[in-house]
């Protein structure tokens, strides 16, 4: 498959469920509270002792070590969409930020009435963040289906999952990147590595075998293993359906369950899933493909992080889908004692 470079900036739903409140109390794992007070966060990062985590209405939250928030302004080139589910969403610190200060974001923005997702670069300056660069904007979106996440895989490469911007047959055209997965190149270029997504969301790692979450229509959200100029079918087929030349996924909800997948990542070699409409966090095996286990109680989860030691996750019952309680949202880390 040819690969399309898009170097500059490019030319140019489903309605929301309203969950019941947390109750971790009652919480079928147990995690402490490291911050509360988070506005709609998006992405975990975590640096040292101290956490980055983006929030959607435009700022970062910096979490030092001894818990205490600081809410670190954002100054975007573009004004930030007001579109459902839209806002700053990926969000990524580039692995010399010690001395470079500097980050990769991901944002929804507007323009003479219309929505787009753009990915920049930032750096910290004095305690608040300033776009630098503009690496790809003017990526069509629509209300829904943003996609937005960013990732480095092991080897330091940049990935970015897009959303088919609610226009299925975008995820099938080579000359779109609606729908797919980006991989950065070494010319600091965006190209195509995979085609077929719906929403992708959530990306990790095991080793080098790449993983990919993905909301479905109707329930049948996927697991995908990953693979360069694969493509994973959508709008054809989802869920267990299969076809001649399209990847079926690793697992999937089921056409009888929606988890609403975000945020992955691997920790002591399973799969932990940030679920939003499934408020939980939902363990896969790899090897079986099957869910061992759903740590439920906390209500919608948005992100998962493994520093290789612990687990950290956060909630996201202030995005407007959720029912907050006193404190949300909130970063924990898994107590697995």
């Amino acid at each position: 498959m040819k690969k399309w470079l898009f170097p500059g900036i490019l030319a140019a739903a489903l309605a929301g469920c309203s969950n019941g409140p947390a109750n971790p109390d009652e919480a079928t794992a147990p995690a402490d509270v490291i911050a509360t007070d988070l506005e709609a966060p998006w992405s975990i990062n975590k640096q040292g002792n101290a956490f980055y985590i983006s929030e959607r209405p435009g700022t970062v939250a910096y979490i030092d070590a001894e818990g205490k928030l600081e809410r670190q302004d954002v100054n975007f080139s573009s004004p930030l969409s007001s579109a459902s589910e839209a806002g700053f969403l990926g969000f990524v610190l580039k692995p010399d930020f010690d001395d470079s200060q500097e980050a990769y974001g991901y944002y929804v923005y507007e323009d003479n009435g219309n929505s787009y997702n753009k990915i920049a670069e930032f750096r910290l300056v004095g305690g608040s963040w300033s776009e630098t660069a503009v690496l790809l904007s003017g990526i069509p979106t629509g209300n829904v289906h943003h996609g937005g996440r960013l990732e480095f895989s092991e080897d330091g490469t940049l990935y970015a999952t897009i959303g088919d911007a609610s226009e299925p047959d975008l995820a099938q055209d080579p000359a779109s990147v609606n729908g797919k997965i980006l991989r950065l190149n070494e010319f600091n270029e965006f190209e195509i590595y995979s085609l077929g997504h719906r929403n992708p969301q959530g990306l990790a790692w095991d080793g080098e075998t790449m993983y990919a979450a993905e909301h479905g229509q109707s329930a049948n959200d996927e697991i995908n293993i990953i693979e360069q100029d694969a493509n994973y079918g959508w709008p054809d087929i989802e869920g267990e359906e299969t076809a001649d030349g399209l990847e079926a996924p690793l697992a999937t909800s089921g056409a009888d369950d929606t988890w609403a997948p975000s945020g992955i990542d691997f920790h002591d070699g399973v799969l932990y899933i940030a679920a939003l409409r499934g408020t939980a966090i939902k363990v896969l095996d790899p090897e079986s493909a099957e869910i061992t286990d759903s740590i439920e109680g906390y209500g919608r989860i948005r992100d998962v992080h493994s520093d290789g030691d612990d687990l950290y996750f956060i909630t996201n019952n202030t995005d407007g889908r959720g029912t907050p309680t006193e404190g949300d949202d909130k970063l924990y880390i898994l107590n697995e004692q």
